[in-house]
């Protein structure tokens, strides 16, 4: 069994990565904790763009983590709600 790969536009890719990273850096009841979170999945997600992209995997995590605390901390508790 040959298994082939679609590989989607990298601006679809990319526009669903910075999609999910502003609905879960909205996670968390204080600032401090959405700062936080947006950061950790920031990194993880900026890394995995990068990785799929051909990219520096440390540039991207940095560059997502950089995204995700900023969009935490801008992001009020009443924003997004995910109870």
């Amino acid at each position: 069994m040959h298994i082939r790969l679609i590989k989607m536009p990298r601006l679809l890719t990319l526009s669903a990565i910075t999609a999910v990273t502003l609905v879960l850096a909205g996670c968390g009841s204080t600032t401090g904790e959405r700062t936080a979170s947006g950061a950790g999945v920031g990194a993880a997600v900026g890394a995995g763009a990068a990785a799929a992209t051909g990219g520096d995997v440390t540039q991207g995590a940095a560059v997502g983590a950089g995204a995700g605390a900023a969009t935490g901390a801008a992001t009020d508790e009443d924003d997004i709600s995910l109870d």
